[in-house]
């Protein structure tokens, strides 16, 4: 019986100790480098007296670096938090209060950057680090041992709807039911090669690490800047004979809307295409599969709180351009409940309501967050003889006459851009805050794929973006602004958010 996933490492690196593992801008890691240079952070860890069940915060640049960090807080019976270099400052200022971390992993080139934010906590430099072999590391297998597989294995941060993130907390034991379904579902052994490209602070990237780590494959990072390039992309792909990627869909959809099969041939290379993050079009989907016909094309749903995916499609027939595709069905040890405003189960095919989840993949909760936990996490509504608690997604779906699931839209503000899931309010917290900025709402074009920002106060939007900046990652910029005279309000006096998404037919 697997109690974590350090167990999965140990087993690769005696397997498969001299295989390559992780390949990167850098070169090239075996899984016996990843095991002892992981057991080095560990030792350190420990010998800097850092307790158990402790969060260790990851600020590094997206490399093999960053997944060795991983293991080597996992060895130490600690739980691990990534943040991306380029969020900004308050916001990672706003991670570190919520999380209290004793220590964080970095760089010498980036130590400056996390102190400026004024973090006053340990360091560990990661080229100080030294690997230790097996037989000199008593004490780390000594914590090791002691890991259950309830305890938390990582923190990812999400988009809060106060403009405050939320630490989604999972566990050992979620990963482990999750990647023995993905390994068993989809045949994944040592011989295959992933294509990575989900950053390491977002939850796409578990599927990765975690099959490549438990079956012995070998990953691939693929760096960042490629995916503008495709036709660089794909040769990419060729040259490193990957033959899986698990990809949002808007990675995809780059590659197909600039025709870059026509230039690279992936016939015998590519075997398996998944994404998960959002909407995958029928009409971008189509184009891969005419040019590859015989991958396994697969759509994974599930947001953060719930270990990255709980239901799957593998696409098994024809779809025109108009068709929605499937979400699919639970994937195994996965219960999905559909419920009605009355939290009525529905059964039958063409009703909507919301998804729900009930299973070992939910999250344990939002780190330091109670009260979001209680709003998220509740009681099952259908029975109460015993505390069960199961996650309320949000998302409103329905079953089709085949019972597959299918994706309608958001219960609430909550959306899915480019591949990640954003609450609204953050985006109108941050430019409610902008002195030029008096009053805004934020909505969001499904039709068009854009976050849009309506203002009462004109500033540009080049000087809006500047600003936000500061305040938000990348893809929460709006992709759009309109300025409004004044913003329309209903009889709660509340923005009329419904008048407003007259503007954007």
């Amino acid at each position: 019986m697997v109690t974590n996933v350090t167990e999965w490492l140990d087993d690769t690196a005696q397997r498969f100790g001299g295989k390559i593992a992780i390949c990167d801008k850098e070169g090239a890691m075996t899984f016996a480098d990843i095991r002892d240079k992981a057991f080095g952070i560990a030792d350190e860890i420990i010998r800097m007296g850092i307790g158990h069940n402790r969060p260790v915060v990851v600020f590094l640049e997206k490399s093999a670096k960053v997944l060795i960090s991983f293991m080597g807080i996992a060895y130490s019976r600690n739980f691990y938090s990534p943040v991306d270099i380029d969020m900004p400052d308050a916001r990672i200022e706003k991670i570190l209060e919520i999380l209290e971390p004793e220590l964080v992993i970095t760089s010498y080139a980036l130590s400056g950057q996390f102190r400026q934010i004024g973090y006053t906590g340990k360091m560990l430099i990661y080229e100080d680090v030294k690997p230790v072999s097996g037989n000199k590391a008593e004490k780390v297998k000594l914590a090791q041992k002691q890991i259950i597989d309830t305890d938390l294995l990582y923190v990812l941060f999400t988009s809060g709807s106060t403009g405050i993130p939320k630490g989604v907390s999972i566990t050992h034991r979620s990963v482990i039911d999750y990647v023995e379904w993905v390994t068993g579902t989809f045949g994944i052994t040592e011989n295959d090669r992933f294509g990575n490209q989900a950053p390491f602070y977002f939850d796409n990237s578990i599927l990765d690490i975690y099959c490549m780590l438990k079956t012995g494959a070998s990953l691939y990072i693929i760096p960042k800047e490629m995916f503008s390039q495709p036709v660089m992309l794909l040769e990419y792909l060729k040259k490193n004979k990957i033959d899986t990627i698990f990809w949002v869909p808007s990675a995809l959809i780059m590659v197909s809307r600039l025709k870059a099969f026509r230039d690279v041939d992936l016939t015998g290379v590519l075997k398996r295409v998944l994404f998960c993050g959002e909407v995958m079009p029928n009409k971008q989907l189509n184009i891969w599969r005419k040019y590859l016909p015989d991958c396994v094309y697969a759509n994974l749903y599930g947001p953060t709180e719930i270990t990255d995916a709980c239901t799957y499609y593998i696409v098994d027939r024809e779809f025109s351009d108009e068709e929605s595709l499937p979400i699919g069905i639970p994937m195994k040890n996965t219960e999905i409940m559909i419920l009605d405003e009355n939290n009525g189960l529905i059964r039958e095919p063409g009703r909507a309501g919301e998804l729900c989840v009930r299973g070992t993949s939910l999250a344990v909760g939002y780190y330091n967050n109670p009260e979001k936990t209680r709003e998220a996490f509740v009681q099952n509504p259908l029975q109460r003889a015993y505390e069960e608690k199961i996650y309320r997604t949000g998302d409103i779906v329905k079953y089709n006459e085949r019972y597959e699931i299918i994706y309608l839209s958001r219960k609430d503000f909550q959306i899915k851009h480019l591949g990640h899931r954003i609450e609204l309010g953050e985006i109108e917290t941050a430019a409610s805050s902008l002195d030029e900025v008096s009053m805004c709402c934020c909505l969001y074009d499904e039709k068009k794929n854009k976050i849009v920002l309506f203002l009462e106060k004109n500033i540009s939007k080049e000087d809006l973006n500047l600003k936000l900046k500061e305040l938000i990652p990348e893809y929460m910029l709006p992709g759009k602004v309109i300025y409004i005279e004044e913003l329309p309000l209903n009889a709660n006096g509340k923005v009329d958010r419904i008048k407003l998404k007259e503007y954007l037919s």
